[in-house]
């Protein structure tokens, strides 16, 4: 069994003791009552190259990065270093993350009345995630599209929309751009990570991003780790970096994220 295959089978185990029926219309309340004034889509449309940037305590690629970190004190220093959104991984297996981690950070932000996207980094399968998503003050969601059925990718998306939750689709194959298009998508992420082996090459962006039709942002995730590395995909079109471990085990995360940003 492949990594992914593997992770996914573990997800719908877990997921499965919390599903419950999630009507469309509890989730456009509650959705109404959450809404913010900013949007994950419109913190990385921009001329520059945007930063999401990864709240991540371990991978199965990297083992452990940084296990007894606050989410709440690595949000913070994110925030300082005028990262554009943050990216926060909720699965505990394997990723050492939990559903606090995105509540923590987004009280954190609301009581500091900073006005920054946080995405709800997991292996969404069933609406009662996005509902999770939504209490917690997440901005927008993943979904994988190796690891869905249209079907299942459909529901998300309808409960992701009428929640006001942004949609970040993940690809690394052409097939599977070709099926993301499908559902309109809105943000695309190219992830460099082969996921079924945890092999990671930046020319699965240089060869994915330029097929991206317009009007779609496209945002390249995983292995970026110097100032080098986003320049190459934004080359090719990238309009953001997905950035965890090299910003988690940084000394200076404020000037990695600037240079990033801004190549000389």
């Amino acid at each position: 069994m492949d990594k992914l295959a593997e992770i996914m089978e573990w997800k719908r185990k877990e997921v499965s003791s919390r599903i419950r029926p999630v009507k469309l219309n509890e989730l456009e309340q509650l959705g109404k009552r959450m809404k913010k004034d900013f949007s994950f889509y419109d913190s990385l449309a921009q001329d520059e190259l945007s930063v999401i940037a990864e709240i991540k305590r371990k991978s199965p690629s990297a083992g452990d990065i940084a296990e007894d970190i606050s989410a709440v004190e690595q949000g913070r220093t994110y925030l300082n270093a005028d990262a554009d959104a943050l990216s926060i991984l909720t699965d505990m297996k394997y990723f050492g993350g939990q559903l606090e981690d995105l509540w923590e950070v987004n009280d954190f932000l609301q009581n500091h009345q900073r006005g920054i996207p946080t995405l709800r980094k997991d292996f969404m399968v069933h609406p009662i995630q996005v509902l999770e998503a939504l209490e917690a003050g997440a901005s927008a969601i993943l979904l994988i599209v190796r690891a869905l059925s249209d079907d299942e990718l459909k529901v998300l998306r309808e409960a992701a929309d009428v929640s006001g939750l942004d949609c970040l689709y993940e690809i690394h194959e052409e097939e599977e751009l070709t099926k993301s298009l499908r559902h309109d998508p809105k943000i695309l992420g190219v992830n460099n990570r082969d996921l079924t082996r945890f092999v990671t090459d930046l020319e699965i962006s240089e060869k994915l991003i330029p097929q991206i039709p317009d009007g779609i942002i496209k945002v390249s995730e995983s292995g970026i780790f110097e100032p080098e590395d986003a320049w190459q995909v934004r080359e090719c079109g990238a309009d953001a970096v997905l950035c965890g471990e090299a910003l988690m085990r940084s000394d200076d995360v404020e000037g990695l994220i600037h240079q990033m940003k801004q190549r000389d």
